[in-house]
């Protein structure tokens, strides 16, 4: 198209995305309004994409960080004919495709959920990472921003990232509109304020009319010529452009137009453009997957391992199995020990530093690529990253996260460093699978396992040694348990996960010696929990004992009353958690000190069984 052409198009664009809204009742048109330019020239000139393949390997990928302009999303997909008329005026409504923001589950062409704002930059970092460090294909990652989400901390840990990478393929386009939700935003229309910011971490910048479609054209045409440095386009843009009720105007954020026939008369009316976007060049194979016998590193009963080093050990072995299995930690790689796999694939291995939002984030974006992530660092940090965790789940993202020293069984290093909400967070996530294991042979089959679930697993691994009590042939399917011990003569059953099962083994030998049998179950499958097994022992034992290295709510406890909670009766259930402020001490002192430990299981055990006599 030429310049008059592409300025017909930005102009259909809008229209659009004003009629959409007004159909909609509903919708975010001025924020819409303000990159019609941006992206019409984007899409025309420089974007290679295949809409027919999306998956094709040499496809540009574009990001919609700022999600609530989804209306010019879908007017844009109109514009290359992969939607219709029809279908744009079901925006918004119940069972359309077309978001309030875009999600991948419903539409191919979406690269990752956006609407927390904040995070489409971060996965876009992911993206171009996989694709200069793993796929080695020159594909571009377009990112398109608003400048109220450059408050955000995650952006800038991206921008420090991306400059750190020196990923050069990656494009950020900041619609510099002036405006937030409730007014102006923290810089306005101050290009060299957001210049400078971005420059001092090492990023080329372009300052740019946002609606001029030749300097934007050009700003494309640099940002793709430009090695060794992220480009930002910094464009200047006017909120409700073209419309002279809503441009610039304060108080319309998330609003349809008032009068959206005047505006779209205003706009110039309807048209019927159409984009006709270049095709990637042919590309190799994406990467090549060598696989091999999966041979995970045997333990033997008997012996002392942290299941935090079983996760390393497995880990690498099967990146030795799948060369599909990529790696990233948070800048404590030899406590999480995912350093045993940088020794072994130091070219899937990433290092993202103190920067959590970022880690999850880049495992999202390599995951959009084919790839199969496992990020780790320490249980307690994942909670920084909730929302990109959130956001993954939305998307229908499949990440592994592992989140080590978990609880207060950690010991002297005191509560700002236990993990005892991550199971809550976990398990609260749609579609998610949560898996606690207990020692090094079980640890070593579920980190194997977790490459072939779908959505968010997580698994959560311990800090000290814990005896091995699998033989290394024993298989634990997602969603099972093992019933560790087992008689006709239960009295109670005691179900535990992790640090918990050596302390519940250890108060069945107590009460043994008072002849009083329990049934211990190590539920290490959190989510799915396995409802049959648990469901039989409190009906063959009459009542149940949780014990668990968390705080009380929505962990353990609450996943075995889960079982429970769809037919059938409630059993009589004491749930062991921790439910004080814990200190500093030594391992066993914490233990004990938050009623977890063999004594406490003990206690709860005779009380129970006492009551049941009484009655």
């Amino acid at each position: 198209m030429n310049t008059d052409e592409l300025a017909e198009l930005a102009q259909q664009l809008r229209v659009d995305s004003v009629r959409a809204a007004a159909v909609a009742g509903s919708g975010h048109p001025t924020s819409s309004m303000s990159a019609a330019e941006l992206m019409a020239v984007l899409l025309d000139r420089h974007f290679r994409y295949d809409f027919e393949r999306p998956a094709h390997r040499a496809n540009d990928r574009f990001v919609l960080s700022k999600g609530h302009a989804s209306p010019l999303l879908y007017a844009v997909y109109k514009a290359v004919g992969v939607i219709d008329d029809a279908e744009l005026n079901t925006y918004r409504k119940l069972g359309s495709r077309l978001e309030g923001h875009p999600t991948p589950r419903r539409l191919p062409w979406v690269e990752t959920a956006t609407g927390s704002l904040g995070q489409g930059l971060p996965v876009g970092v992911g993206i171009a990472l996989a694709g200069k460090r793993l796929d080695h294909i020159a594909y571009r990652v377009w990112v398109l921003c608003g400048d109220s989400e450059l408050a955000e901390g995650s952006v800038w840990e991206a921008v420090e990232h991306a400059a750190y990478e020196h990923l050069d393929n990656l494009t950020a386009i900041v619609d510099v509109n002036r405006l937030g939700q409730r007014g102006p935003t923290r810089h306005g229309h101050d290009l060299d304020a957001y210049a400078r910011r971005f420059q001092a971490f090492g990023w080329h910048t372009v300052e740019i009319d946002g609606h001029d479609v030749d300097a934007v054209d050009r700003a494309y045409g640099e940002a793709r010529s430009t090695r060794g440095q992220p480009t930002v386009i910094l464009a200047r843009t006017l909120k409700g452009k073209g419309v002279a009720a809503a441009q610039d105007r304060e108080g319309l954020h998330g609003k349809p137009l008032s009068d959206p026939e005047e505006a779209i008369a205003e706009l110039g009316g309807p048209r019927d453009l159409r984009i006709r976007v270049q095709e990637p060049p042919v590309a190799r194979l994406l990467h090549s997957v060598p696989t091999n016998a999966l041979v995970l590193p045997p333990y033997e009963k008997g012996d002392e391992v942290a299941t935090r080093d079983a996760f390393g050990a497995a880990l690498a072995a099967l990146g030795n199995a799948r060369g599909d299995i990529v790696a990233l930690d948070g800048e404590v790689g030899d406590s999480t020990r995912t350093e045993l796999f940088a020794k072994e694939h130091p070219d899937r291995y990433f290092e993202c530093y103190i920067a959590e939002q970022q880690l999850v984030a880049a495992a999202v974006g390599m995951a959009t690529r084919g790839w199969v992530p496992y990020a780790a660092t320490f249980a307690a940090f994942l909670t920084r990253a909730h929302d990109f965790v959130r956001m993954a789940a939305i998307s229908g993202s499949g990440i592994n996260l592992v989140g080590s020293h978990a609880g207060v069984a950690i010991g002297q290093d005191g509560p700002s460093q236990m993990g005892l909400e991550d199971l809550a967070m976990f398990r609260a996530l749609y579609g998610s699978t949560v898996l606690y294991p207990c020692d090094a042979n079980q640890t070593a089959k579920l980190v194997a396992a977790m490459s072939g679930l779908d959505g968010i697993r997580y698994l959560r691994t311990s800090r000290g040694k814990s005896p091995v009590i699998y033989g290394p042939d024993e298989e634990f399917p997602v969603g099972g348990c093992k019933v560790l011990r087992s008689s006709e003569e239960d009295r109670l059953t005691v179900v535990a996960a992790g640090v918990t099962v050596r302390e519940a083994l250890a108060a069945a030998d107590l009460l043994a010696e008072e002849d009083i049998a329990i049934r211990v179950i190590d539920l290490y499958s959190v989510k799915p929990v396995d409802r049959p097994t648990l469901r039989q022992a409190a009906e063959e034992t009459g009542c149940l004992v949780s014990v668990e290295d968390h705080h009380p709510e929505g962990g353990l406890g609450d996943a075995v009353l889960d079982a429970f909670l769809d037919g059938g009766p409630v059993p009589r259930l004491v749930r062991l958690a921790v439910r004080t402020m814990p200190g500093s001490a030594a391992p066993d002192e914490q233990m004990h000190a938050a009623g977890i430990d063999a004594d406490a299981i003990a206690t709860a055990g005779r009380l129970l069984v006492e009551e049941a006599i009484v009655r």
